[in-house]
C-alpha cells in the first residue's frame, strides 16, 4: 500500500521490450533502503524491484500492466514519481493508494490561482461515479484532493510543494497521466451493486439515497 506522497523524482534511463515483458531502469538517488523484492510505486504503478546497482533501479512490467499504463510510450529521459511501500509502523498521510492504475487521464488545462495552480484532467465519463468533490484521487501516484467534478473531468489544486517535488511540474495540456480512483468508492459501488438497494434501473446515486 502507498499514500500518494512522492519521495523522489527519478529518471527513466533504459527500457527493453522482450515479448510481452518490459524491463525498465530508473535512476534514483537517496532511496538507499530499497532492496531487491521491494514494492515501489513508479508514477503510481506498483512494481517489484528486480535488481539494483547503486542508484539504478530495475523493474519488470508485465503485459497486463502495459495494457493499463503509459510505460510502453514513456520515453527514455522521462521523469518518474517514486514512492516506497508504506511500512506497517509508518505514519499514514495522503490517502490509500494501491498502486493499481485504473486508467488514463488527459490534462486539459492549468490555471493560476495565487501561488498555486488548478489542474483540470479529463477522464472516461463512465467513471464519474467514483469522483467525489473533496475526495481523493491519485494522479501519476500523487495524492490530490478533488476540487470539483464535471461529467468527464475533475480539477485539483497543486500547491508549490507539489509542483517542486513531483514530475507534474513538467506536464503540459494534452499530456496523459495515470489515474487511480479512491478504493473506498470502488468498494461502496461493488457492495451496492450486490444489494437490493441497487437494481438494473437505478443509478448509484439513487441507491445511496435509498440506503
Amino acid at each position: 500500500m502507498f499514500t500518494g506522497l512522492i519521495e523522489q523524482v527519478g529518471e527513466l534511463r533504459f527500457k527493453r521490450l522482450q515479448s510481452s515483458l518490459l524491463t525498465v531502469e530508473i535512476r534514483a538517488q537517496g532511496l538507499d533502503e530499497i532492496k531487491k523484492g521491494d514494492s515501489v510505486a513508479c508514477n503510481g504503478v506498483c512494481l517489484t524491484l528486480t535488481d539494483r546497482k547503486k542508484d539504478m533501479l530495475t523493474f519488470d512490467v508485465m503485459e497486463e500492466t502495459l495494457r493499463r499504463t503509459l510505460f510502453k510510450e514513456m520515453p527514455v529521459g522521462a521523469s518518474v514519481n517514486l514512492e516506497r511501500a508504506l511500512p506497517a509502523n509508518g505514519r499514514f498521510d495522503g490517502h490509500i493508494v494501491q498502486g493499481h492504475v485504473d486508467g488514463i487521464g488527459v490534462i486539459r488545462s492549468f490555471s493560476r490561482e495565487g501561488q498555486s495552480l488548478m489542474m483540470r484532467v479529463a477522464f472516461p465519463p463512465e467513471k464519474a461515479f467514483l469522483m467525489v468533490e473533496k475526495g481523493s484521487v491519485a494522479v501519476d501516484g500523487i495524492s490530490l484532493t478533488v476540487a470539483s467534478v464535471g461529467s468527464d473531468y475533475f480539477s485539483a489544486g497543486l500547491i508549490p510543494h507539489t509542483l517542486e517535488y513531483t514530475a507534474l511540474k513538467e506536464k503540459k495540456p494534452g499530456d496523459k497521466v495515470h489515474l487511480e480512483y479512491d478504493i473506498i468508492g470502488k468498494y461502496v459501488k461493488k457492495m451496492l451493486e450486490g444489494s437490493s438497494f441497487m437494481t438494473k434501473n437505478s443509478s448509484l446515486e439513487e441507491a445511496l439515497r435509498e440506503w
